[in-house]
C-alpha cells in the first residue's frame, strides 16, 4: 500500500524540497498551498507521485473539504506535515492587529485545522503515522531578530505538537516539531540585507542551511526510523544555540 504524506506550504521553497524527498522515498505527497501556479510547477517535476490542492489553509470549511477528497480518494492519511508559514517583520509594539492575527492564521491555524482533519484519517491507517510540524528556532532562541508574533506562532505550533503527540501515542501517531534556524527560503526576501548578512554571519558554519537539508530530516522522521521519536523539538542551527 503506498503512504500518502500531505505537504502543506509545498509550492514555496521548502515545502518543494519536502515534497520531493517525501516523493523520493516512495510516498504519495499531496500538496496543499494558495499558490496554485507554484503547485503546478511542483507536479511537472515530480510527476505521478504528486497530486495538489490549491487552497486557503487557514480557512477551516476549506481544509475538510480538502481532507475529505483525500480520503475518497487515497483511503487516508499516513503522514502530514505543517509545514505553510510565512515571517511579518513589523517590530513590537507597533504591530497591526491584523498582522498579528493573519500571522497567527498562516502559521498556527492552518497546522490546528490540518491536524484536526488529518488525525482522524490516520486512525485506521497500519503502522506508526506521522505529522511533523515545521517550528523555528525564532520560537525559543530569543538572541535572534525574529518578531514577537512569529515567535508566538512558532511557538504554539510546538506547544500542539506535544498535546497531540501525548494525546494520540497509544494510537500510533507520531508528532515531531523542527526547528531550523537560518534556511535558504523565499522567505529570505522579508528580511533586509543587512539582518540577513548578520543573521547568516551568526551561524557556526558561516552559511546558512539548505532546504533539502532540512527536508532530510523530515523524511528521517517519517521514515521507519523514526517511529519511536514522539514530542520532540528537533533543533537545527549547526550548534548555534548551544549554552
Amino acid at each position: 500500500m503506498t503512504r500518502i504524506a500531505v505537504v502543506t506550504g509545498a509550492a514555496g521553497g521548502m515545502g518543494r524540497a519536502i515534497a520531493a524527498r517525501l516523493a523520493a522515498d516512495g510516498l504519495h505527497v499531496v500538496g496543499l498551498d494558495l499558490d496554485a501556479g507554484g503547485l503546478e510547477e511542483v507536479a511537472a517535476s515530480l510527476g505521478e507521485g504528486f497530486t495538489f490542492h490549491a487552497l486557503d489553509l487557514t480557512d477551516a470549511d476549506a481544509v475538510k473539504t480538502v481532507f475529505a477528497d483525500i480520503a475518497a480518494r487515497h483511503g487516508g492519511v499516513d503522514a502530514l506535515v505543517n509545514n505553510a508559514g510565512t515571517c511579518f517583520m513589523s517590530d513590537f509594539p507597533d504591530i497591526p492587529a491584523q498582522e498579528f492575527t493573519r500571522q497567527m492564521e498562516v502559521n498556527f491555524h492552518s497546522a490546528f485545522h490540518c491536524c484536526q482533519a488529518a488525525v482522524p484519517l490516520m486512525l485506521a491507517r497500519p503502522g506508526v503515522k506521522k505529522i511533523v510540524n515545521i517550528s523555528s528556532n525564532g520560537a525559543y532562541n530569543f538572541d535572534v531578530f525574529d518578531p514577537p508574533h512569529y515567535r508566538a506562532s512558532k511557538a504554539a505550533m510546538d506547544t500542539l505538537t506535544k498535546d497531540l503527540a501525548r494525546r494520540y501515542a497509544r494510537e500510533q501517531i507520531a508528532v515531531n516539531s523542527i526547528a531550523p534556524a537560518m534556511t535558504e527560503t523565499p522567505l529570505f526576501g522579508v528580511l533586509t540585507e543587512d539582518v540577513l548578512q548578520r543573521a547568516i554571519a551568526a551561524m557556526p558554519h558561516g552559511r546558512a542551511m539548505k532546504a533539502d537539508e532540512v527536508a532530510a530530516w523530515v523524511g528521517f522522521l517519517i521514515s521507519p526510523a523514526g517511529d519511536i521519536s514522539s514530542g520532540n523539538v528537533i533543533i537545527l542551527n549547526q550548534g548555534r544555540d548551544v549554552r
